[in-house]
């Protein structure tokens, strides 16, 4: 209430004053949750419909069937969820330091 509030004093109107006080704040405070929803969401579902942690399982236990090893295949199953989440991780963090350099 008070950004909004000292925004009305400088004459910004509705627009200006979410656009330029209180969005940038809340997008600050919303942004890591926002990252750990995104990974919790690349993990329990599809990534943008091409990639599928489900499929991607699937196709490593029909290769554990037909290959018999195992510990190869799940091991490289391991680090392409890692690396997917990790991309993930790291965009998010680009996107939080970048939010905060902007406020300084």
């Amino acid at each position: 209430k008070g950004q909004y509030e000292a925004a009305q004093s400088i004459s910004l109107n509705y627009r200006d004053t979410m656009r330029y006080v209180i969005l940038p704040q809340a997008i600050r405070r919303i942004l890591p949750a926002l990252g750990n929803q995104l990974v919790y969401m690349l993990k329990m579902s599809s990534l943008v419909s091409v990639i599928g942690m489900q499929e991607l399982t699937r196709k490593a236990n029909e290769l554990v069937v037909s290959e018999y090893r195992p510990l190869e295949i799940y091991t490289i199953l391991v680090l392409e969820y890692l690396v997917l989440i990790l991309i993930v991780s790291a965009g998010v963090r680009w996107l939080e330091r970048r939010m905060n350099s902007s406020e300084a």
